[in-house]
């Protein structure tokens, strides 16, 4: 995927900020490279149920308004507003309100598509990582800045030392 896809990750890389090797190691995390990965439950019927939970409700009902949004705006069809098993949506698995806030039109056609465009995907999971103060050229390791602003992504620690490590075997041609 950094061969296929290098010149648009080299677009990404300069104006985000975030290396591709960190981009493309959560793309294969999240989904193996594939849109076809990327879940397949009904997102606005998945957080209606969530919202109505009682464990989370503020934090689903925010998701909730926020993928009717992405429907108004008109970013995806509802027939495609599908999705993993809590609302996550597209190739790198955004909550609709990370959807909404980090979401960027790369390819040019004036809606964000997280789930068919390759260049929306990319650039907005940089985009989110960038917003978090992820710096270029700084290290990612455990410890360091950048490690903590991919927590925007995912507070799991353990998450979070894979993804530097994958990027980290990217970097070496592995």
């Amino acid at each position: 995927m950094l061969q296929r896809h290098a010149e648009l990750l080299t677009r990404i890389e300069q104006r985000f900020g975030v290396p591709h090797q960190i981009v493309v190691a959560i793309w294969g995390l999240e989904s193996d490279y594939r849109r076809d990965y990327i879940g397949k439950m009904p997102v606005i019927r998945t957080l209606t149920t969530m919202a109505h939970d009682c464990r989370r409700t503020e934090l689903f009902q925010g998701e909730l308004l926020a993928a009717l949004k992405i429907l108004q705006r008109g970013d995806l069809p509802q027939r495609d507003l599908i999705g993993a098993f809590a609302g996550e949506i597209g190739q790198t698995h955004f909550l609709p309100s990370s959807y909404i806030k980090y979401g960027v039109d790369f390819d040019g056609n004036g809606h964000v598509d997280l789930r068919h465009s390759v260049p929306d995907v990319l650039a907005s999971t940089a985009n989110l990582l960038h917003t978090a103060g992820f710096k270029n050229g700084a290290p990612y390791g455990e410890g360091t800045a950048n490690f903590e602003a991919m927590r925007e992504w995912n507070r799991a620690t353990i998450y979070r030392k894979t993804i530097a490590y994958f990027a980290d075997r990217l970097s070496q041609g592995r």
